[in-house]
């Protein structure tokens, strides 16, 4: 069994309790959290979101455009929410203040100095050999969140229009899907995406959970409002299921890395291969549904995580875009393959880092951010193309004999030049949030 000492991210107040070991107080456990003691009773905002057959349909976005929503998902509700709970003082360092850069070169890789990330952690054992590991519920995990940390319910509507309640029950009996923010936050707006959040479900895609996160991604419908998820194994810290998201108006290095189209799927969905870029990976595509393209990428993810392969997932382009990458760092962190150089960092290259926005928690490696040290560390996380040729193998089988009636072909080989816009322009002045504005010579400073 290969194991490394790791120092877990506090994404709660209370987990950084608990591992201090707080003294039980009278009435419930004291904490205000979503466990039986203290939920009866409780009513926290509800968001539902309508459902529909196509994210980025023209229909739909015209319906959307003619039925004003009863409040602005991103802005006001998600951004606006966490705003508040800094004001509150809920965050463990205030990440607006911590620098960031865009590194100069051909990629554009995004360096932020977030020394207060590493700080007050406590040392655990984390296994890395095993994707899929049960759900322990002696360990920390997202009920124990005090209910000031659930900024709303995110739950489809089945009455098939948008609405929002800011005063609802918990419906304990059908487990709710909640939204709550990230106490030790990468970015601003950082929040955490539980499905189902009372049935206590490891960390492992499914059909249901993958179509909640794209969801999610539609409705804040912004370019630079990107959701993400790590598998166990590929730097997920808890064993909870829960995707995380945030806000950052910078594109992505990998949102602009050109692709190969090398398969298509009778569902509408289309795959291609990523292409200079130091991380190999999937690029899933199209549906003639939001329903297939949830169902052919949670298969791909399941395959994945049958196998024993961690993997990352982004999704971006609100939600119509999907990056898929199966990752060996941790493997290789535990077999003594990665250089002293780099495990000095103490960088965990989870899908942001993956992505090209790094964490960097020492001010040396800040100031000395390069694109050659980006690339060799993301090097380091990506299979060797022999072996990615075997993980696509097992994911074309699966995505293909789905139960979608997929049925997989195979296309030329055909370079994507026409990498997707992000619309910068237009997103930036629609959006009251940081820009990024030309500093020093050497980079560009977000603020």
């Amino acid at each position: 069994m290969l194991k490394i000492k790791r120092v877990p991210t506090v994404v709660s107040n209370y987990q950084k309790e608990e591992a201090e070991g707080s003294i039980r107080r009278n009435g419930g456990c004291g904490k205000n959290c979503l466990r039986e003691c203290c939920i009866q009773g409780a009513k926290l905002p509800l968001y539902a979101f309508k459902k529909v057959n196509n994210i980025g349909n023209a229909t739909n976005m015209l319906e959307n455009e003619n039925k004003e929503s009863p409040v602005a998902f991103l802005d006001s509700l998600l951004l606006g929410e966490w705003e508040d709970r800094m004001l509150r003082g809920l965050f463990r360092y205030d990440v607006t203040a911590c620098e960031t850069k865009v590194i100069p070169g051909e990629y554009g890789f995004i360096a932020q100095l977030n020394e207060g990330r590493h700080l007050k952690k406590r040392q655990t054992e984390f296994r890395v050999d095993k994707v899929l590991q049960p759900f322990d519920g002696n360990k920390f995990n997202f009920t124990k969140v005090g209910q000031e940390e659930v900024l709303f319910q995110f739950e489809a509507n089945e009455d098939g229009e948008v609405q929002f309640f800011p005063n609802a029950p918990i419906d304990a009996e059908n487990s709710p899907s909640v939204v709550v923010i990230n106490v030790s936050p990468i970015e601003y707006g950082h929040v955490l995406l539980i499905p189902r959040i009372l049935e206590c479900l490891p960390q492992r895609i499914d059909r249901g959970s993958l179509l909640l996160a794209l969801y999610m991604a539609a409705e804040a419908g912004n370019p630079y409002f990107r959701v993400g998820y790590n598998s166990l194994g590929a730097f997920a810290t808890i064993n909870h299921l829960h995707f995380q998201a945030y806000f950052l108006a910078v594109p992505f290095p990998i949102e602009k890395a050109p692709t190969k189209k090398i398969s298509a799927l009778k569902g509408g969905v289309t795959i291609s291969e990523l292409l200079n870029y130091p991380v190999r990976g999937l690029v899933f595509e199209g549906g003639n549904t939001i329903q297939d393209f949830a169902n052919t990428v949670s298969d791909a993810c399941i395959c994945l995580q049958e196998n024993n392969i961690p993997y990352n997932v982004l999704i971006c382009d609100c939600g119509k875009r999907i990056f898929l990458l199966p990752q060996c760092y941790a493997e290789k962190q535990a077999l003594g393959e990665v250089s002293p150089e780099l495990l000095d960092t103490q960088v965990n290259p989870a899908v942001w880092e993956i992505s090209g926005h790094i964490v960097l928690k020492r001010k040396k490696d800040y100031e000395e951010a390069s694109e050659e040290n980006a690339w060799r560390l993301l090097a380091e996380v990506s299979l060797s193309d022999e072996r990615l040729q075997e993980v696509n193998a097992l994911i074309f089988e699966a995505t293909s004999c789905g139960n979608n009636g997929n049925v997989f072909q195979q296309l030329p080989e055909e370079l994507d030049v026409d990498t997707q816009s992000l619309a910068v322009e237009d997103s930036l002045n629609k959006s009251s949030h940081r820009r990024v504005v030309t500093g020093t010579p050497e980079c560009l400073v977000l603020q």
